[in-house]
């Protein structure tokens, strides 16, 4: 249903409102024009079963917001999650005065940014480093729940704000479809970010979660292990990407770097336009659009038309990746589920072809969860069947073997696809299937980029 035209008014006057103590705090280059942010990113180590595979299943989220200069950007390292056990990449974020550095999922299928608060209540018991500990912290501010930027956020059930008191701060509860949860304080803070030429930006007003309450295998099961949090880059307005967005371009890229690489290579995410930085892989870069779907606003979707195993396009109905009026179906891009799951009627295609087509014997014995499993054993270079996604935009999505046959044993590579059961549910781009590849998600031409050359360290 669409909002009357005060609405509309208020809630931009809110966003500008929100974004005012963001924007004053950027640094400018020497040339005057503003350098984009870079954040290192860090795997950590995959999974072994399906159920350590589905450690941050982003893609369930079962709540869904909807809500010059020649821009550069800020950049970051990603970092493999491979050490702890799981899946993720994880974004050094520094948070506080003075900072406090902390690993957060870095997460295109959600907004909310957030993390451990020392007053987490039933978090495992803190060791130095492993909390957001506030009191420390000379500018955290929580928002009081009367204050506009709570209009943001899911409230707790039966939360009732006290407009009267002072310190009545904005509570909020962020879930997701398989019951985890994070509560807390919708909170304000400063951060510290690196920039292009190296330089430290220290950006207030950027708003988080001071959760003082987790729970599900989500957000604290082992598999979340060496998390702090999460960082939402999703397209709602409180995601990092959106809240340093409208400085930097409305535009943010990241490289997932191969996790089985020894030692592992270090991966960016970077905020804003990149310009030169990876001039040589724009050059030979794709793009396809990004749609939107109004019931799940949070979400990066694409279109892909077909299939093709060996160069050979699979009979699969067209209907089967559509989104259709009711917001179902599609395919999302999404850096925080790790596999990457598609409808039942395609997967099973996939999997026939792809069976008929591997030269090699299976394991002793099966891996629980996997469909498909291969014997490697003193094969130095087996051959496994090539996989392609025709994608709206003429482009053509085609991943090495390594990003959808992954290492389950010693001698074992398994099938790392799965089935979307439900009729109404959609597909999801985890990962894995990213890796290797630099992707640009450019959200005022609203269309993704990705390219194989565009992956040297920035």
């Amino acid at each position: 249903m669409a909002l009357p035209f005060s609405s509309l008014f208020s809630l931009l006057l809110l966003l500008i409102f929100f974004f005012t103590d963001i924007c004053n705090a950027l640094p400018i280059a020497q040339n005057g024009t503003v350098e984009y942010l870079k954040l290192r990113l860090l795997h950590i180590k995959p999974f072994t079963t399906p159920s350590q595979a589905l450690s941050f299943d982003s893609h369930r989220l079962s709540f869904f917001f909807s809500a010059l200069h020649t821009p550069q950007s800020l950049k970051s390292p990603v970092v493999s999650g491979a050490s702890t056990g799981s899946g993720q990449y994880f974004v050094d974020l520094r948070l506080g005065t003075p900072p406090q550095k902390l690993l957060l999922v870095a997460d295109t299928g959600s907004d909310l940014v957030w993390v451990k608060c020392s007053a987490c209540r039933n978090c495992t018991r803190h060791t130095p480093g492993s909390a957001f500990l506030a009191r420390h912290s000379t500018t955290f501010s929580p928002n009081h729940c009367y204050d506009s930027a709570c209009q943001l956020v899911p409230l707790p059930k039966h939360h009732r704000c006290n407009h009267a008191r002072l310190h009545s701060p904005c509570r909020y509860e962020y879930s997701y479809g398989d019951g985890s949860k994070t509560s807390g304080f919708f909170s304000k803070e400063t951060t510290t970010l690196n920039t292009s030429s190296g330089r430290e930006a220290k950006l207030k007003g950027i708003a988080f979660g001071c959760a003082f309450r987790i729970s599900g295998p989500s957000v604290s099961g082992a598999s979340f292990n060496g998390a702090h949090g999460v960082m939402g880059l999703g397209r709602g307005p409180i995601s990092l990407s959106s809240q340093l967005g409208h400085r930097f371009g409305n535009k943010f890229s990241y490289c997932l770097m191969d996790h089985d690489i020894s030692p592992s290579p270090t991966s960016y995410l970077l905020i804003g336009s990149t310009q030169n930085d990876v001039a040589p892989g724009k050059r030979r870069m794709r793009f396809t659009p990004l749609h939107i779907n109004p019931l799940s606003p949070t979400f990066y979707y694409i279109g892909i038309e077909s299939v093709s195993v060996d160069g050979i396009k699979l009979p699969i109905n067209p209907s089967v990746w559509a989104l259709d009026e009711l917001g179902n179906g599609g395919t999302i891009v999404d850096s925080g589920t790790t596999l990457t799951f598609l409808p039942e009627p395609a997967y099973l295609q996939i999997l026939t072809v792809i069976k008929r087509r591997v030269r090699l014997p299976s394991p002793a014995e099966p891996t629980p969860g996997f469909d498909l499993c291969v014997n490697v054993s003193e094969i130095e270079h087996p051959r496994l069947p090539k996989l392609s996604f025709k994608l709206g935009g003429d482009s053509v999505f085609s991943p090495p073997p390594r990003n959808y046959f992954v290492d389950t044993d010693e001698d074992v590579k398994c099938l790392a696809l799965q089935a979307v059961m439900t009729p109404s549910g959609f597909s999801v781009i985890g990962n894995l299937m990213q890796q290797g590849f630099l992707l640009e998600f450019d959200k005022d031409r609203t269309r993704l980029g990705f390219s194989r050359h565009g992956c040297a360290l920035p």
